[in-house]
């Protein structure tokens, strides 16, 4: 299964108004990440950049002025971001803007049904508790050093780790809910355990170290949790 996990950022907050100004992607597939990534800066045309956000983000008027427009880079960031699922942190904030930087250059709208919001996915997991980029982050020991302010290619890094932390760390669940092509219900690919072998292999110890583990065990006492635990002696 292809994932994305992106972020943006904007001029400002008014998605009818404001503009994108930078995107970051980083490719998932099976919940592991492949190296590849999208990362554009974007010149927002004649909307400049609101100083709140630029004490969020830190991008100024000045750096996007020779950037692309987002119609110089739509083709580049359809082909990178088409047939996957989307996963964003307050995924409506950044659909929304998205969707009206496409409807600007005559583009469909992403389908809501592609998009995973972690926001929500967090508040079920850890109810009542801090549930920005950052008290993840924190919550499951990611490190943010690298981060001075928001950018949307380092946060979406580091909420690709949360999001694989979410859905239950890197040790993907055994499920028994498959179909017939070996997915489970969410098309992700199971992996099967091995078949329990038939006869169980034989004890590489050799009779004097299996006797010499068996005196240690008694010189600990008959109360000892170890003494249940011992194999019975193999006469021959």
């Amino acid at each position: 299964m292809r994932e994305i996990v992106f972020d943006t950022e904007t001029t400002g907050l008014d998605f009818e108004q404001d503009r994108v100004i930078e995107i970051g992607g980083i490719e998932l597939w099976n919940h592991i990440p492949t190296g590849r990534e999208f990362h554009k800066f974007i010149r927002p045309d004649a909307r400049k950049v609101d100083p709140a956000a630029f004490d969020i983000h830190g991008i100024s008027d000045d750096f996007l002025k020779d950037k692309p427009v987002f119609a110089e880079i739509v083709d580049e960031f359809a082909e990178f971001f088409e047939g996957a699922a989307l996963i964003a942190h307050n995924a409506a904030f950044d659909i929304r803007f998205l969707n009206a930087e496409l409807a600007r250059v005559g583009r469909p709208a992403i389908p809501p049904g592609l998009v995973i919001d972690t926001l929500p996915m967090a508040r079920r997991k850890f109810p009542m508790a801090p549930a920005t980029l950052d008290a993840l982050c924190s919550r499951f020991s990611i490190d943010t050093t690298k981060r001075d302010k928001h950018g949307a290619l380092v946060d979406s890094e580091l909420l690709a780790q949360v999001y694989i932390e979410l859905i239950g760390g890197r040790q993907s669940a055994l499920r028994l809910d498959m179909d017939n092509d070996g997915l489970n219900d969410r098309g992700v690919e199971i992996v099967h355990c091995a078949a329990k072998r038939p006869v169980p292999l034989p004890p590489r110890l050799s009779a004097a170290e299996d006797e010499a583990h068996r005196r240690f065990i008694a010189s600990l006492g008959e109360g000892a949790a170890w003494t249940a635990h011992l194999p019975p002696v193999v006469e021959g």
